[in-house]
């Protein structure tokens, strides 16, 4: 029975309501061991009449195998996997080893997954019970936690029962959600339970001492007591040590079990070792180790009381197997693990096969430890990277080679990384390192330690740490070593003036040796290149190089060298060019080939890069639905990209608390993690900002900042050089706005664009005297406008009407004012548009209202729909773009339609 626990059903029976209605809700229920989390588990599946119901729990042996529990869930409603996308059907098949293909991206499993639940609940309300949360694997946990945070309108249940890790959390991936907290039952009920379960007499002192111990913990206040015989219950005699709650009722199933005769112990010892709960399975291999409990009537009755074996084989409590587990001698344990290797089916089940053999082994055995490096080569294939670290790890410790075993060792490290494990990544490369590797493993083992120091922190360590592996590279491997001078700049460039070894500028001297010769050269050989000498030889001289690189790069096939590891330098690298064109092309594809081959890890940045452009052409519009897609990758994800696009748009947007609160956090966010460009481009917001308030001694201070490292970043030093003199210019600052923009010229007149020649004109006018002003005005209106640079040609305009209007020319100005309000009100830039107002007031003319449109009833991701549906895409196709389901798409068209007052999606 439930005592007292009529808050817990209560709310748990409202998220039934609701998803019987139509909602989803998503539930995590903590409390430590014991607690009663499952006996609820039980009462809302009791309660989910006309609910399809699929569950699964966390079985600690199944913590090494990828997907494990997530296939358990999905078994059952796999006959629904034909109306997922061909992407996602294929992922999901991968992942479960129903298809060979590559390795899938988990998050690509993720939305299989959320699309097969939705596919579910269209034909009845679907809940998802999830017991022991704390015990699944990894790849399972983030597909299941990724589907919960994206729940809408499927009418979807996901319930998550985890065991209270007091103040560290047990599955990160669930981090976030709703949570509901067990506590312990009231002494009143307390005593209720103890006397209904043990009708025979109990001490007074005893009982208040099992209740005051027991906390109120409902496993504690059943179990305990039977750790002692009835005399010593009766009479007071047992006692308690001073152990912790989950050891003590650890303990006292450990005393039941050694009453068991020694039979029984080894069969219930086997059912412990085996994982799944598969009870042919433990009769066969209890068969095989010589045991017939079946025989044994009285041992069978034993053992009923604390294993059930019915279609599956249930212990009473999970702290039940795992004490059973733990009491048994080493050599018993590796004989109940022999047995089980021996009946399992190593063409069904090749990888539990291999880990009870693995566990069956004392000392070192090259045979098994061969089997687990194909167990841990499967897992990878499956998407598995931290199942296919703990088998090269096993491997490695059943390795008696050193060689060999530093090897697999180093494999592990390498898994781990891809994980996203760090700490243990840097556990296992200190135990490579420690073996005798060859000169090329060595090679790779610095490459992988920069690589986790780069993802940890995108500064400081990284660039010289990659350095080293890179010099290294160049006698073994001189592909392998342009890949990692270009993984090197990447970090220096991130790093920008706070990295502590080389920047750019050493680490170009330095790749010089690695060039691939000319007429040999791939698109990212090319790029290298083009780097190289623009971080050596100066901007002038990499500019053409990098143009012709970046003509190659959008020549070939997306698949291709260039591929998706590259594409962020590339885009980088259009915008350091001021190449539209190419700017637009490139981060199009970046987008689309990251949604297209399923590898959702570098989507954030290309997003980051697209949204950039966005904000550039002045559609702000189609920049919020970017960053709201940015905001839904990196919140299924879990990553901690830093939030550049957002702190832009802000600033355009004129969101001065919003911008300021931004730029806040992503300085202190960069300085944190020794990221110098994070810094760069806090500043360069915030004089942006200041500038379009008409704040220009804080914009001059913001812009000094961001213009102080002379390293020439591209993008970040030529947009704040622009901020720099007209702040300067604004401030009266006339010798700071000159200096500002002899640095701007020269990049400028290398990139020789529209683009840069526009802005360059601009800034010329603003420190030129009155004579030569307007020439470079007109200039920079007439270059600006043949591009897609519709804020810069607005601002523009505003500064050439400021002039205008200071000299007299109260006419022309009102035309070049008017023209500027009318394009920053079209673009929503609000703070600019108010500069440009306050202009026009003091000519004594007013600004022309715009008529708003009716799209401002709809909320952000409402209007993002609408956009992707004006795209012509299906609403499985929105779905995958906004990661959420197709029954959600449709909940947003329905809420769509009735706002706007149309019913089709044409009229849409």
């Amino acid at each position: 029975m439930l005592l007292d626990r009529a808050g817990e059903r209560a709310l748990l029976e409202q998220l039934l309501a609701d998803v019987q209605s139509g909602e989803s809700r998503a539930l995590v229920v903590r409390g430590e061991a014991g607690i009663g989390k499952t006996a609820l588990l039980e009462h809302v599946l009791g309660s989910a009449a006309g609910c399809r119901v699929v569950r699964t729990s966390g079985v600690e042996a199944e913590m090494e195998f990828a997907f494990a529990a997530l296939n358990q869930v999905c078994a059952p409603v796999l006959d629904h996997l034909a109306h997922l996308p061909a992407p996602q059907r294929a992922a999901l098949g991968t992942a479960f080893g129903l298809r060979i293909g590559s390795p899938p991206d988990r998050f690509m499993v993720g939305l299989a997954v959320l699309g097969l639940f939705a596919e579910v609940a269209r034909e009845q309300p679907l809940v998802c019970v999830v017991d022991d949360a704390q015990w699944l694997d990894t790849a399972s946990a983030q597909v299941l936690g990724f589907v919960a945070r994206r729940l809408r309108a499927e009418s979807i249940g996901m319930i998550f029962a985890v065991r209270d890790a007091g103040d560290e959390h047990a599955v990160p991936e669930l981090v976030g959600l709703p949570e509901m907290h067990v506590p312990g039952l009231p002494d009143h009920d307390a005593r209720t339970l103890v006397v209904s379960a043990h009708p025979g007499p109990v001490d007074a002192q005893v009982l208040d001492r099992v209740i005051a111990e027991s906390r109120g913990n409902p496993l504690a206040l059943l179990e305990l007591p039977r750790g002692f015989t009835p005399v010593e219950i009766g009479s007071g005699f047992g006692r308690f040590g001073p152990a912790a709650l989950p050891d003590r009722i650890a303990e006292s199933f450990r005393r039941q079990f050694s009453t068991l005769s020694p039979m029984t112990q080894r069969v219930l010892l086997i059912a412990a070792a085996e994982p799944v709960g598969d009870p042919v399975l433990v009769w066969r291999a209890s068969d095989r180790a010589g045991i017939g409990l079946d025989t044994d009537r009285a041992a069978r009755e034993a053992s009923a009381e604390l294993v059930e074996f019915g279609s599956r084989v249930r212990f009473r409590h999970p702290l039940l197997r795992s004490a059973i587990y733990e009491a048994a001698a080493p050599e018993a344990r590796r004989q109940a693990h022999r047995a089980l290797a021996e009946v399992t089916d190593p063409a069904t089940d090749p990888d539990r096969r291999a880990w009870h053999r693995a566990q069956a082994t004392a000392g070192t055995d090259e045979d098994v430890a061969a089997e687990l490096e194909q167990c841990a080569d499967r897992s990878q294939a499956r998407g598995g990277p931290a199942a296919a670290a703990a088998f090269f790890e096993r491997a490695a410790d059943l390795t008696p080679d050193a060689g060999r075993r530093g090897k697999r060792l180093l494999a592990a490290a390498f898994a781990e990384h891809v994980a996203g494990m760090a700490d243990a990544a840097l556990r296992l490369l200190a135990l490579a390192e420690a073996s005798p590797l060859s000169a090329l493993e060595r090679a790779q083992a610095d490459r992988l330690r920069a690589r986790v120091a780069f993802t940890v922190k995108h500064g400081r360590e990284a660039p010289a740490l990659l350095l080293k592996a890179a010099v290294r590279l160049e006698a073994l491997d001189v592909r392998l070593a342009r890949e990692t001078y270009m993984e090197a700049l990447q970090a220096a460039w991130f790093a920008a003036h706070l990295a502590t070894g080389p920047d750019v500028h050493d680490l170009s001297a330095a790749a010089r040796a690695a060039l691939a010769p000319d007429g040999s050269q791939s698109s990212s050989d090319l790029l290298l290149q083009g780097l190289v000498v623009r971080y050596t030889d100066g901007y002038p001289a990499g500019a053409p190089l990098l143009k012709r690189a970046l003509e190659v790069v959008l020549d070939e096939d997306p698949s291709a060298d260039i591929g998706l590891r590259w594409h962020w330098f590339a885009s980088i690298t259009s915008m350091d060019l001021w190449e539209y064109a190419a700017f637009d092309a490139l981060t199009s594809r970046f987008v689309e080939t990251a949604r297209a081959s399923g590898a959702l890890a570098p989507l954030p940045m290309a997003l980051t890069h697209r949204a950039l452009l966005k904000v550039f052409s002045g559609d702000l519009a189609s920049a919020g639905g970017l960053l709201e897609e940015f905001e839904a990758a990196r919140d299924g994800m879990g990553v901690h990209d830093m939030p550049y696009a957002a702190l832009l748009l802000a600033v355009w947007r004129g969101q001065e608390q919003q911008a300021a609160a931004l730029v806040e956090t992503a300085t202190a966010e960069a300085t944190r993690r020794g990221e110098g460009t994070g810094m760069i481009a806090a500043s360069w917001a915030e004089a942006l900002l200041c500038n379009s308030l008409g704040r220009f001694q804080q914009a001059l201070s913001a812009a000094r900042r961001a213009t102080e490292p002379h390293q020439e970043m591209g993008l970040m030093t030529w947009c704040s050089l622009v901020e720099l003199v007209t702040a300067a210019a604004g401030a009266g600052q006339v010798d700071a706005a000159v200096d500002a923009l002899a640095r701007l010229s020269g990049i400028a007149r290398a990139s020789g664009t529209d683009w840069a020649l526009g802005l360059r004109a601009r800034c010329r006018a603003m420190v030129s005297d009155a004579g030569a002003a307007e020439s470079h005005y007109r200039e920079a209106v007439e270059r600006l406008g043949r591009t897609h640079i519709r804020g810069e040609l607005a601002r523009t305009h505003l500064h050439y009407g400021i002039w205008l209007r200071r000299q007299g020319r109260r006419g022309d100005a009102r035309e070049e004012l008017q023209t500027a309000h009318a394009m920053f009100t079209g673009m929503d830039m609000r703070a600019f548009a108010v500069l440009a107002a306050r202009e026009l007031s003091t000519i004594g003319e007013s600004a022309r209202a715009r008529a708003q449109s009716g799209s401002g009833q709809l909320t952000v991701q409402e209007a993002q729909v609408v956009r992707l549906v004006r795209d012509g895409l299906s609403n499985a196709e929105i779905a995958a773009r906004l990661f959420i389901s197709p029954r959600t798409v449709e909940w947003h068209l329905s809420k769509i339609f009735s706002k706007l007052g149309v019913t089709s999606r044409r009229q849409l």
